[in-house]
């Protein structure tokens, strides 16, 4: 019996929809499916997670963390860990991504901001039980941009002179993220894995990678998305108020607004340099080339960055003279509809 058929099973038979007519709810980067079916007028969402690629004790564990202090994510109605399915609470069709305009962005990044307050301050407890989001793990996150981009989709490989820049410039963002406070970090807190909800917005999905990490994590990732872009004037003005939010609960006291906005820029680069080679690999290794259009807006998040600090500027001469040639690279103040990584 294929997975489908199974899926279908399991929800009919074991479950008892009687209605069950599962259709294709979302893609999705990873090995994990997900349908979509009505019973009663009410709607449902089954995770297909095949049990020799995805391990769904850790969407499990985090679902339960997250609902603990109140934020809005499925609800899990119903498991079968044996076979990796879940029956989950729907949260609509409706992402932010689709619904982001110059009019509507400051209401629903305020939502979005304010639930990634809760998370990081009432998540405090919780949040040594997740993984470490230590030097190893962000290495090798960066590690896939020279091995996915560089060299399987550009074919450059570095010399000497290259692959010691490169070198330099993944330790000095390791020194700057683990130097940062450290809290429950989402990891993947975008435009496409934030729903638009009548009630408790936002919506949230794709949690299950969470990791105890750097606080400016999740922040350059709703952003800086990989997805849209705004005027680096307009972000700043979130950055410094989303700081000035946390001095008044009490928290990062001791953080003035020019270190913030440091880690917030240098976090930035070493999840753009990973999001760049998961995008190259999602077309090499998995068959998806839509994420390559999401490359020169987050290849421009890159290269901006690195023209505002000194220490970044050997990376980005490197960028410009070997990189950027064969990859135009858009206006990131412009806003683009485009999907792409979840």
């Amino acid at each position: 019996m294929d997975r489908f058929a199974a899926l279908t099973r399991w929800v009919v038979d074991e479950l008892g929809y009687s209605r069950a007519d599962l259709r294709p709810a979302s893609s999705d980067a990873s090995f994990r499916r997900y349908f979509r079916f009505h019973d009663r007028g009410i709607g449902y969402i089954v995770m297909d997670a095949p049990t020799d690629k995805e391990d769904i004790r850790p969407y499990i564990h985090v679902a339960e963390l997250m609902l603990a202090i109140g934020l809005h994510v499925p609800e899990i109605l119903a498991r079968n860990p044996g076979q990796g399915f879940l029956l989950l609470s729907d949260l609509g069709t409706s992402d932010y991504l689709s619904r982001l305009t110059g009019e509507s962005v400051n209401g629903l990044y305020g939502d979005a901001l304010e639930a990634l307050m809760r998370l990081q301050l009432q998540g405090a407890a919780s949040a040594g039980e997740l993984p470490d989001y230590d030097e190893a793990l962000l290495q090798r996150e960066m590690r896939l941009f020279p091995e996915w981009y560089l060299g399987t989709h550009l074919g450059i490989t570095p010399d000497a002179n290259s692959t010691a820049v490169l070198e330099q410039t993944f330790a000095l963002l390791c020194r700057s993220a683990l130097e940062q406070p450290r809290v429950f970090v989402h990891r993947d807190y975008h435009s496409r894995n934030l729903m638009v909800t009548p009630e408790n917005n936002p919506g949230i999905l794709d949690f299950q990678d969470a990791v105890h990490g750097p606080v400016t994590y999740d922040l350059v990732s709703l952003l800086r998305d990989c997805y849209v872009a705004w005027p680096r004037e307009q972000v700043e003005r979130w950055v410094m108020d989303y700081l000035g939010q946390m001095h008044r609960r009490q928290y990062l006291r001791d953080c003035d607004e020019q270190q913030f906005l440091r880690w917030f820029d240098l976090m930035g680069v070493q999840r753009h340099l990973k999001a760049i080679g998961i995008f190259a690999r999602l077309n090499h290794r998995d068959g998806k080339p839509g994420y390559l259009k999401d490359i020169p807006r987050t290849l421009g998040y890159v290269i901006e960055v690195c023209s505002r600090y000194p220490e970044l500027a050997a990376f980005r001469e490197f960028l410009a003279a070997q990189v950027r040639p064969r990859l135009g690279v858009p206006d990131t103040t412009r806003r683009s509809s485009s999907t792409g990584m979840s």
